[in-house]
């Protein structure tokens, strides 16, 4: 009898294990256009997996057509970006713009000031991990203005 409590518990946690798995396909979740607020042009947005419990940072996918790029900001834990197609330039505030394109990782690291967007003729996707600080991960600061946009900082 001992044995088939154990065997029982065993398959219960089993299944409760399985069915903890999640599964979110592209298009399923709700995308939204950026607020104009932190973002330049028509950027969407579609959330892949929120923070959790277990997982302290957003992960999202992010569409920028050309021109669009986010506001100065920085993330106090950092953020990390995957580029899944297209081409986009990436800027450390008083920093050099640098190209960024499919298959490119980039780390901005906690508290650094940055944007990071399409270029001005060519479509940029990224996967955004945003990690929390309690229940923050992003603060906002300007808009990129144009000729920030259009021109390399110089040092």
């Amino acid at each position: 009898m001992k044995n088939l409590i154990l065997i029982a518990s065993l398959a219960t946690a089993v299944a409760s294990a399985a069915s903890a798995v999640e599964v979110n396909s592209p298009g399923t979740n709700e995308a939204r256009v950026m607020s104009q607020e932190n973002f330049t042009g028509n950027a969407v947005a579609e959330s892949m997996l929120p923070a959790n419990e277990q997982n302290t940072h957003n992960t999202g996918i992010v569409t920028f057509p050309p021109g669009s790029r986010t506001a100065w900001h920085s993330h106090p834990r950092g953020q990390t970006l995957i580029v899944t197609s297209g081409t986009g330039w990436v800027q450390e505030r008083d920093g050099e713009r640098v190209e960024i394109s499919a298959g490119d990782t980039v780390w901005c690291p906690p508290n650094v000031e940055h944007w990071h967007g399409a270029t001005d003729t060519s479509l940029m996707q990224h996967i955004a991990l945003t990690y929390f600080e309690g229940d923050t991960n992003v603060t906002w600061g300007d808009l990129v203005s144009d000729e920030e946009y259009a021109a390399p900082t110089t040092e």
